[in-house]
């Protein structure tokens, strides 16, 4: 998905939150519960990032793009042209691949869940700030869903032992 905007003033924590919140604004998409900007989660996801200890702009750029390939016509080529290689890569991880016709929906959360368990640490840190701010949002949301989406949240903190213990601690105490 290409933008008609200048992106090349901006750092690459700034040119990552412009470039998400094109790409959610160009196909409407809403915050479920809220119906805000859809940014708004990727830069919550962002900030939580921003405050780990040795987080680097990379992993808190590629915070910003953590939904943009699953959600909306932007590409890993698209990402990797504007943000390099090792950008794309974090969000590639962070990028749910099951389809529906790998099966039902635990089935497809099996499936991610596996891949993700081998990630690098980095992309473990990124996906546990994602964890808490979904979580965080569905309980004061959607409680009867919330059953469901921690039980698989438990299952899929079995598998980001490799990110930041804080964060981990965090998203462990959200869905106890």
């Amino acid at each position: 998905m290409e933008f008609s905007f200048e992106l090349g003033n901006l750092n690459i924590v700034q040119k990552a939150h412009v470039y998400a919140m094109a790409a959610h604004s160009a196909v409407g998409q809403k915050r479920k519960y809220t119906n805000e900007p859809y940014i708004v989660h990727p830069a919550a996801v962002a900030q939580l990032v921003s405050t780990v200890p040795n987080a680097t702009e990379d992993m808190v750029a590629a915070a910003y793009l953590h939904d943009v390939i699953e959600d909306t016509g932007c590409t890993f080529t698209d990402i990797h042209m504007a943000f390099g290689i090792d950008i794309a890569g974090m969000v590639d991880w962070l990028t749910d691949k099951s389809t529906a016709s790998d099966g039902n929906r635990a089935t497809r959360k099996a499936i991610d869940r596996a891949r993700i368990a081998m990630a690098p640490p980095e992309v473990h840190t990124i996906k546990l700030c994602d964890v808490i701010s979904n979580c965080t949002s569905i309980k004061e949301h959607d409680p009867k869903f919330a059953v469901t989406y921690f039980e698989e949240k438990r299952l899929l903190l079995e598998v980001l032992t490799k990110g930041d213990p804080v964060m981990y601690q965090r998203a462990k105490d959200l869905v106890l």
